[in-house]
This record gives structure tokens, C-alpha cells and sequence, in this order.
């Protein structure tokens, strides 16, 4: 038969960010259990971050995933040589540059689609040429947010209807129409390239990526039917999307060594990190962490650190992108021995969270950390700063009721003396989740949705039975397209 001589054939194409490949390497995973072949294709630098997870999968759960490499063209923009991952990135002129060069990835694409033929390419967001390149082939394009249902939903809803033209002052809440539930924002929580003036280069990225996701087959996305339901519904009916709901992705790293694996390595001995929690009382410790590109100056950091010495607990600080240590207040670290652990780069997030004696997390509101903190049933400190964040904080405080908010009101790339959260307000956020009124009831809710998130991706759930109905669609799509060629 025609689909057993040509067996599926699955092409992720993540952003070069860590916040899209990791997850992009797990839906991969996903459908390689799945006895589907995969393929991430990714660039030099950014390859051995999937190099030892996929050599692992493959050599102990006979999976068949490969890696293809693109050339990155930093030279021809203007970047340095080796600039190939968001992260590496600093400033909106080079942020531009980054951008331009993974537009000129579009050639490589063609060329390798026209030669592998996939079954499907799961292409990011962030290249709509995508839709266009793969129609060339007659080739199924699925986008890969790398968000989740409700942030997708208000990011349209803005993008479409323009909510904040008509908001003169900071401080007036603007709340979004028509929409599932009663949700406002102020205007600095929004990017300004969705309020100001409409000819501006980011929206008009914003509104191509929104045509190329409506012509494409339809969007996959790293979330579970019952965390976001109506979202999801809304998503489909109201916005009219073809998706596909599959997550938490991550929740297919099982073992200590999957899990171990995923990302980055750590800057830290996993033991070693887990050896010091197992010395902790259960929901004593307060775990702090970032995600990969946000960056704050030192006197945010200063304020971070006598937050946590003022609230007494013990805590894991992941701290990324400093260069010297004069961001920590004098003899922080001496006074907090034994009470603190400082991570200077990587963290295994998920092995953190998932230990028992971690009762909060403070973040930035990233999908992959609030996802991973929902499986792992912990309670956030919510602290937005751009892309889809503020979005995100308003689903955890106010549609979950799983996190409470430092207060964070100022949507920027770039960290400024302006807007600095003072310590008053994290350690407020910490006592209220830990201690306070709701603390309990927040941490029973936590506990129903880890519960909800693992039925999802257990056999029967919802997320395993929608990954079979995406399977079953595009196997049917890939006969009929070869009986038709």
C-alpha cells in the first residue's frame, strides 16, 4: 500500500530560541512514539541542544528521530559569526538582523522539502513564508506557537479589534470584546505596536504571520482541552483555526535522564541540585527562574535578593545573563548558606519543580514554565515582562486561580530603572502563595490541574487522542496526495 511503502514523515522547523526549540524537540518525540519518522531541522550552533536527548530516545526507546542542519547566514545580515539563537541576541537593531536571517532560511526549506517530501512540516510562527513555501509542494504546513490557547485568543483579539485606540490614559483598564470571559488590561501591558500607529513594521509582521496561520493546514499547540476549554472552543469556532491541542509536551520526559537531557546543560550537577531539596521540608522552598532571553539590571536583582533573605524561605535563584557579581547586595550569599542556592546559567527546571519540597514559583510567564509548573501542580508568583506574558499572568491569577501577581505593569524587551519591582511587592507575592488566605486553595487547585494535565497525555486522554486524530488526518492526506500525484 501506498502509505506503507512511503511511511509518515514528520519536519518540526522551531524559532532558534530555547523557548520554542525544547518543546518543538518533545512534539517531535511525540510522534516518533508514535512509530513516525522526525526530523527537527535546526543550525550549527543550536544542534547540540537536541544532539544527546535524540541519541538517548533513539538508542533506548528505538525511536526514529534525525537532525537537519541549515546554515544560519549571520554574516550576510550583518550579525557575528555564530549568532544563531535568540538568545544570543541583544538591542532592537540586532534583534532586526535576526530576524532578517532566518527570512533567508526559506531557500534552504524549499530545497530540503523538494528532496525529502515530507508528510508534514510543523513550522514556528515566526515564519509565515512557511505556509506559501510548503503549499509549493502540496506538503501540509502546521504552525507552532509555542503558547497556549487563551494568550493566542487575546493576542487576536487585540490584533483584530484594536481595543487600546481609544484608551488615552496608562492607567485606564481596557477590557477585550467579544470574549470568553471579563479580561482587562492597561495599555503598557500590550505591546505598542498594537495600539499606536498602524503602519508600523511590527504589526505588519503580526497581521502576516495571522494570514499565513489562517491559509495554513492548522496550528498545533502545546496545551490540554481541559486547562483552557472554552479557549480552546473559542480558538476553533469564534477565530476559525483547525488546531490540534497535544501538551504538555513535556510531560513525555518520564525518566530522570529525559528530563536530565532536555535543554541545555545544566550549570549544576542534577544530584547535587536534588540532594540539597531532599534536605528541605515539603513546599518550603521557593524556586525562582526567568526563562533564557529575559534580563534585568542590578538593581532589580538587588530587590530580588532582599525579597527572598525577608521572607525567610528557602529558595532556588536561577540567574542568567550577568557578568560580575556586583548585583548581589554584600555578603548575600554567606548569610544565605545553607538557606539558598544560587544557579549561575541552565537550570533542570523540570526536575525542580517536580520535587516535593518546592511549594512556589516565581516567573516570568513564559508557556513552557507555566506549563511545566501546572504538571508539576506548583503555584506561581507571576511576573510578566513581554511577548505573550501578561496574557499568560492573567490566565494563571484570574481564569485558574493559581498564581498571584507582583504587579508587574510595563510590557518591555529592555529592563529600566523606571519600572523596577520592589522588594515589598515579591515578598508580598511570595507570602500570599506560601501562607496567605488562599495559599491552601491555590495549592489543592495546582494539584486538580497536575492530576488533569497527566490524564491528558495518559492513554484515552485528550491530548493523546487528539495526537491520534492528527495522525490518522495526515496519513489520510498523505494517501490521497500520492493516489492523486
Amino acid at each position: 500500500m501506498a502509505n506503507e511503502a512511503q511511511p509518515m514523515h514528520v519536519v518540526v522547523f522551531p524559532f532558534l530560541a530555547h523557548g520554542h526549540m525544547i518543546p518543538a524537540l518533545d512534539i517531535a518525540r511525540l510522534f516518533a512514539t508514535r512509530d513516525v519518522k522526525s526530523t527537527i531541522i535546526t543550525t550549527p550552533v543550536n544542534a547540540p541542544i537536541f544532539t544527546k536527548a535524540i541519541e538517548h530516545g533513539n538508542r533506548t526507546k528505538d525511536l526514529n528521530i534525525n537532525v537537519e542542519i541549515f546554515r544560519f547566514p549571520s554574516q550576510e545580515v550583518g550579525l557575528p559569526e555564530g549568532c544563531e539563537n535568540r538568545e544570543q541576541v541583544s538591542g532592537w537593531g540586532m534583534s532586526q538582523l535576526f530576524f532578517r536571517a532566518t527570512e533567508m532560511l526559506q531557500e534552504q526549506l524549499e530545497q530540503y522539502l523538494e528532496k525529502a517530501r515530507p508528510t508534514c512540516l510543523i513550522a514556528d510562527t515566526f515564519y509565515p513564508w512557511a505556509t506559501e513555501s510548503t503549499s509549493s509542494f502540496n506538503i501540509p504546513r502546521l504552525v507552532f506557537h509555542g503558547s497556549g490557547y487563551f494568550p493566542l485568543c487575546a493576542q487576536d483579539n487585540i490584533l483584530q479589534y484594536a481595543p487600546f485606540k481609544n484608551i488615552s490614559s496608562d492607567d485606564e483598564m481596557c477590557t477585550l470584546t467579544p470574549f470568553p470571559d471579563k479580561v482587562a488590561f492597561l495599555r503598557t501591558q500590550v505591546p505598542k505596536h498594537f495600539w499606536g500607529d498602524e503602519d508600523n513594521a511590527h504589526r505588519k509582521k503580526m497581521e502576516l504571520i495571522r494570514k499565513s496561520e489562517l491559509e495554513s493546514y492548522g496550528v498545533i499547540v502545546n496545551s490540554f482541552y481541559e486547562l483552557e476549554s472554552e479557549y480552546a472552543d473559542f480558538f476553533r469556532k469564534e477565530l476559525g483555526r483547525k488546531t490540534w491541542h497535544v501538551g504538555p509536551v513535556s510531560l513525555i520526559n518520564r525518566s530522570f535522564e529525559e528530563k536530565a537531557l532536555r535543554g541545555k546543560q545544566a550549570s549544576i550537577d542534577e544530584y547535587e541540585c536534588l540532594a540539597w531539596l531532599d534536605s528541605k521540608k515539603p513546599c518550603s522552598v521557593v524556586y525562582v527562574s526567568f526563562g533564557s532571553i529575559t534580563t534585568f539590571i542590578a538593581s532589580q536583582l538587588h530587590e530580588i535578593a532582599n525579597a527572598l533573605e525577608n521572607s525567610g524561605q528557602n529558595f532556588i535563584w536561577v540567574v542568567r545573563n550577568v557578568e560580575n557579581e556586583d548585583w548581589l547586595p554584600a555578603m548575600f550569599e554567606q548569610r544565605m548558606d545553607g538557606k539558598g542556592l544560587i544557579i549561575r546559567g541552565w537550570a533542570p527546571q523540570i526536575l525542580i519543580l517536580k520535587h516535593e519540597a518546592v511549594g512556589a514559583f516565581v516567573t516570568h510567564c513564559g508557556w513552557n514554565s507555566t506549563l511545566e509548573s501546572i504538571s508539576a501542580g506548583v503555584p506561581t508568583v507571576t511576573w510578566p515582562m513581554f511577548a505573550d506574558q501578561f496574557y499568560i499572568e492573567k490566565l494563571v491569577t484570574q481564569i485558574l486561580k493559581v498564581g498571584v501577581s507582583v504587579g508587574a505593569k510595563k510590557w518591555s524587551m529592555v529592563p529600566s530603572a523606571e519600572h523596577v519591582i520592589k522588594s515589598e511587592a515579591i515578598e508580598k507575592g511570595l507570602m500570599e502563595i506560601l501562607k496567605g488566605e488562599m495559599a491552601e486553595q491555590m495549592r489543592h487547585r495546582a494539584k486538580e490541574l497536575k492530576e488533569m494535565a497527566y490524564n491528558a497525555v495518559a492513554e484515552g486522554g485528550s491530548s493523546q487522542s487528539e495526537l491520534t486524530k492528527l495522525i490518522t488526518e495526515l496519513r489520510s492526506y498523505h494517501t490521497q496526495s500520492r493516489e492523486s500525484s
